[in-house]
């Protein structure tokens, strides 16, 4: 185990030791809140080219396992890519356990990490990190070891000769470059076409669940790729970087839109759907990252306790209602903490999408149902077709 360093874009410095790969990487330095569910947290991909510091104390109780990670290539989804790829850009913890205690573990969380070179650090004082962080906003950072130690000044003018997230165009980078299936449990009820902007594996499994079979599509498909897989509704998926530069994807979804498709977003595509309502985005200072995050829908003033990951946002306010190409909308959910836009609707409820992560994977299960809701829309939508 060798000196480790995180370094920050302002200067800042949090000495430590290695954990996982030895070596250095850059990214964004975010925080997540979240006390469980660190193998889903690494694999997803929204979390591309950022560094995670984790609030939980000790990390890495359970090891890792064959069945967790939430990257295309994990068990049932092998044929999409390599299995259980963390995405993350490197990984800075309090405490990292000495040894692994579950009945599924297949090794151990650092020995993953080194297996597939992600660097990261361990005895850092992760609560004044967060505390910075939150206080300054999300920033450039790097993680150092080993031989690439180097005087502080030095380590600073690498992270800073870093990309920043803002601009950022990175769905390209995670989504898959081939097309893959996900088979209904039991009977197909309905066939779903999901744009792969960075898409979890439970997401493809929600829908399996209920009876939809799930052609999982490249995040560059055209609206006729769409077509021709005849697909009864279209979801689009969580993902990475800004999406402001995200121009083919917003495309795609006014074509979805403008052919009259069912259409369900979360995360990254609830922005995409915002912005081909007319909506803009803007980097929020340091983002939601856990499991623990209230939203508010104002249509029932229900408030669900939500899993969310992202750094970018809509434009708007609560029960804001607006006019679009494709009828009328209103922004239909908030966060209760900050007021943040969570989701947005067409009134005629054919799209619908949210900030959040239904999935749940890891995570609180409040918002499974927006899964039968999208299915009660594929059945409305089925019904006026067979009626015309």
């Amino acid at each position: 185990m060798s000196e480790a360093a995180l370094v920050l874009e302002d200067g800042k410095v949090y000495r430590g030791r290695s954990f996982g790969a030895v070596g250095e990487t850059f990214g964004e330095a975010v925080f997540s809140t979240g006390m469980t569910g660190y193998q889903e947290t690494l694999t997803d991909p929204s979390y591309h080219r950022q560094i995670v510091v984790a609030t939980a104390p000790q990390i890495g109780n359970t090891g890792w396992n064959l069945d967790d990670s939430e990257s295309f290539g994990s068990r049932g989804f092998e044929t999409a890519g390599p299995a259980g790829k963390i995405w993350v850009a490197g990984y800075a913890i309090r405490e990292a356990t000495n040894r692994t205690s579950n009945w599924r573990a297949t090794g151990s969380l650092e020995d993953e990490l080194v297996r597939q070179g992600v660097v990261g650090l361990q005895g850092i004082d992760t609560r004044a990190v967060v505390r910075h962080l939150r206080s300054l906003g999300s920033m450039r950072a790097g993680i150092f070891s080993g031989d690439a130690i180097a005087p502080p000044a030095e380590l600073v003018d690498r992270v800073r000769n870093q990309p920043e997230m803002l601009g950022a165009s990175l769905a390209g980078e995670v989504s898959t470059a081939n097309g893959y299936t996900i088979e209904p449990e039991g009977e197909a009820r309905f066939t779903v076409a999901a744009v792969d902007l960075g898409i979890k594996t439970n997401t493809p499994r929600m829908f399996a669940r209920r009876g939809v079979r799930v052609h999982v599509v490249p995040g560059n498909s055209t609206i006729e790729d769409l077509l021709e897989l005849d697909a009864d509704g279209v979801f689009l998926s969580n993902g990475p970087g800004d999406p402001a530069t995200a121009d083919t994807a917003v495309q795609l979804t006014k074509a979805i839109l403008g052919q009259q498709l069912p259409l369900f977003g979360i995360c990254f595509g609830n922005q995409i759907l915002g912005r081909a309502l007319g909506l803009s985005t803007y980097k929020m200072k340091f983002g939601h990252r856990g499991i623990n995050i209230p939203v508010i829908d104002h249509a029932t003033g229900q408030i669900s306790i939500t899993a969310q990951n992202h750094g970018f946002a809509l434009e708007g306010e609560a029960g804001q209602e607006f006019d679009t190409p494709f009828g009328r909308a209103v922004i239909s959910h908030t966060c209760a903490n900050d007021g943040t836009v969570e989701g947005v609707r067409l009134l005629d409820g054919s799209a619908f999408s949210v900030q959040y992560h239904p999935e749940a994977a890891a995570g609180p299960h409040d918002a499974a149902y927006l899964f039968d809701q999208f299915i009660s829309t594929l059945d409305a939508a089925s019904a006026k077709k067979g009626a015309v």
